[in-house]
């Protein structure tokens, strides 16, 4: 006598198999499996933006070992010191000093930062503190347009305004009421291709960038901290003052560095105005021949000459190392403030 079992009933004693969750689907990965797939994704992630930061930090070493093996040859024939202390330029008679070159990129450098910084700065409170949020919006296009001009535009402003300025008007005014000053004595003739012009085209061109960098410094200093100053009486220029910029100062130093470093390694336009004597000059009416623009006019050029293109490859390498240098005492000065701020 046959036994008949219905469907979805059980035999006595027979354990029921589990139930398979409805939102199951065969070939469907369990929680487990799908978490693990996230994790290595998040690791291979990881890895790869570390791997691609440590290549970026990588290529600035690179370069740095590529100038210096470059410039092996001229230092194994003259000594660094004498290269740099010394004040003849004669490529054909083997006589590489670079002592020339270096105070004019520091005379041009060096105005033009005091041309441009406190300028730049006045400028950044004014936009970050008082200035209307319609006047706002109207500046700072223009300052965004005046950061992407060509340098070569900057060069060519110089050479059609502020050169024949500085050599018709400037330097007949200079030589007449502050002949007695050496630094501003223009000499017996200036034509304005001069250390003055090309600090001038050099402030204009460094400006967007301490303009930008300072005022968003500025406006990222808590709100709470203005009203607190406010509330205990204070003007609005002493909250500016002892509570706006002195929460900012590690951020304004590294705008400061940041337009140095834009300065220091200028080629074009400085190349057009500042005259590209190579002389020490003595005043800022002067000619000058800096770093970038020795490079500039004469890599590529005369290179049969025996050690000229490796005398070129250092001007380079030192051009690479003193806007290191200064970047990394920027870094050292923010982290300073921070550390004294905790």
């Amino acid at each position: 006598m046959g036994v008949s079992i219905r469907q979805g009933s059980r035999l006595p004693g027979v354990d029921a198999a589990p139930a398979v969750p409805p939102d199951r689907r065969r070939g469907e990965l369990s929680p487990q499996a799908v978490g693990s797939g996230r994790l290595l994704r998040e690791r291979f992630s990881a890895a790869l933006i570390t791997l691609v930061s440590a290549l970026v930090g990588l290529l600035t070493l690179v370069v740095i070992a590529a100038l210096f093996l470059r410039s092996l040859p001229i230092l194994r024939q003259h000594p660094l010191p004498e290269l740099v202390t010394g004040t003849v330029w004669k490529p054909l008679a083997g006589q590489f000093g670079f002592w020339p070159f270096i105070l004019g990129t520091l005379w041009v450098t060096v105005l033009a930062m005091v041309i441009a910084t406190p300028v730049c700065l006045l400028t950044a409170v004014y936009l970050a503190e008082y200035a209307r949020p319609s006047t706002r919006a109207l500046v700072r296009p223009l300052v965004d347009v005046l950061a992407g001009i060509p340098s070569v535009v900057y060069g060519l402003f110089g050479v059609l305004l502020i050169v024949p300025f500085l050599g018709d008007d400037l330097a007949p005014f200079a030589q007449r009421h502050w002949g007695f000053l050496p630094w501003l004595s223009p000499g017996e003739v200036s034509t304005g291709y001069c250390v003055l012009a090309g600090g001038i085209v050099l402030a204009l061109m460094v400006a967007p960038v301490i303009i930008a960098v300072a005022e968003e410094v500025l406006e990222s200093v808590p709100a709470g901290a203005r009203e607190a100053s406010l509330s205990l009486g204070a003007t609005k220029w002493e909250t500016v003052k002892h509570v706006s910029l002195r929460l900012a100062l590690p951020g304004l130093v590294a705008s400061v560095v940041l337009g140095f470093a834009r300065a220091f390694g200028e080629t074009m336009a400085v190349l057009m105005v500042v005259g590209n004597v190579a002389q020490s000059p003595r005043s800022l009416f002067d000619p000058a021949y800096p770093l970038p623009a020795l490079i500039a006019n004469n890599y590529g050029e005369m290179m049969s000459i025996p050690l000229y293109d490796s005398a070129l490859l250092l001007a380079a390498l030192m051009l690479l190392t003193v806007v290191l240098v200064f970047n990394l005492l920027a870094e050292a000065v923010v982290w300073a403030r921070k550390r004294a701020g905790q």
